[in-house]
């Protein structure tokens, strides 16, 4: 089974964002109701869907691969509260949440979110399974 979820965009409309799944795993299912360790949660939210996808580079830490790295307090992950923003054309509204607890999202081996704040690089490229 592959872990995943789409709301279609839901959350552009309506006050459910319907997403954070990655986070409610490593906060809700792995750490209070361990049901999974967290080595397996990664690996589930990493490496099979790199592999299944067919995506070679990802998926791993490993000399030559790509490093994308989500570095996190597994103590503190958790989801924040909804938050409604207004940054699509003509101001419309939407929905947005973030995690607590996740200090660097690093893609490509740049760092391209740093406690929450987007450090304005944008080091990410279109993956396409071969």
């Amino acid at each position: 089974m592959l872990l995943g979820e789409s709301d279609a965009g839901a959350h552009v409309a309506n006050g459910n964002p319907g997403f954070g799944y990655s986070t409610i795993m490593l906060a809700y299912w792995v750490r209070q109701r361990q049901i999974m360790s967290l080595e397996d949660a990664i690996k589930k939210l990493t490496f099979l869907p790199a592999s299944l996808f067919g995506i070679r580079d990802r998926g791993l830490l490993r000399r030559g691969m790509a490093a994308d790295v989500v570095v996190f307090d597994p103590e503190k992950i958790d989801l924040a509260e909804p938050e409604k923003v207004h940054d699509l054309p003509e101001g419309a509204p939407r929905y947005i949440q973030r995690a607590k607890g996740i200090h660097y999202s690093i893609v490509n081996g740049t760092v391209l979110m740093k406690n929450g704040a987007h450090t304005g690089l944008y080091p990410g490229k279109v993956l396409r399974s071969v």
